[in-house]
């Protein structure tokens, strides 16, 4: 039984070996979008970005909102493309990271784990990060639905999709971070980065000058 054990964990090392790259690949392609949108949003309202970053009423009451709203900014729409091609990912992911700690923390936390307000989630029972909100949705989805029904165009207006309430919770923000956590351990991967060439490229130089 243990030979088995080695034999197969030894098997899932080649395999993991020689996918890691793609692995690693999949996850900078998956957070090029997202963080390059984001970031652009930003970009495109600095105004009311900054706004939302310094009102202590409404917004997040962060000293130097402007600065922080660049910032901000920046760090998502060119770290994502930075990602994309694999330059400077372990450098690149630890603003980001920063950026998604400060968006779970200070934005999405009071809201609990769920980024869609679902009552049969086992997410909403109290068990983890609750809010209470997530609990009334039913309820309020039911009565928008009925007043549709009654006085709009139910099906048009739902022909895309489901009617859902957003709860806004940390969830998308933690899936994010804990990407970047991954890219910035392991870097962008082997033979599908920019990284990879480049430290080939100074290792051989390092190399040339010691002979």
């Amino acid at each position: 039984m243990v030979t088995l054990v080695l034999r197969l964990n030894s098997i899932f090392d080649r395999i993991a070996d020689a996918w890691s790259s793609i692995a690693l690949l999949l996850l900078r392609l998956y957070l090029t979008p997202v963080l390059a949108q984001a970031g652009w949003q930003k970009l495109n309202n600095l105004d009311s970005t900054a706004d939302w970053f310094g009102n202590t009423d409404y917004g997040l009451g962060l000293p130097f909102p402007l600065v922080m709203a660049i910032l901000a900014a920046v760090t998502e729409f060119v770290g994502a493309w930075l990602l994309l091609f694999g330059l400077g990912t372990r450098l690149v992911a630890i603003p980001m990271m920063i950026t998604m700690l400060v968006a779970i923390f200070a934005v999405h936390w009071d809201n609990g784990w769920l980024a869609i307000a679902d009552a049969n989630s086992w997410l909403a029972d109290g068990t983890l990060l609750l809010n209470e909100s997530v609990m009334a949705a039913p309820e309020k989805l039911a009565a928008a639905t009925s007043l549709l029904t009654e006085y709009g165009h139910i099906d048009w207006l739902t022909s895309s999709g489901s009617f859902v309430v957003l709860n806004n919770g940390i969830e998308f923000a933690a899936t994010y971070f804990v990407m970047l956590l991954v890219l910035f351990c392991f870097g962008g991967g082997r033979y599908v980065s920019i990284d990879y060439y480049l430290l080939q490229w100074l290792k051989n130089g390092a190399a040339n000058n010691d002979t």
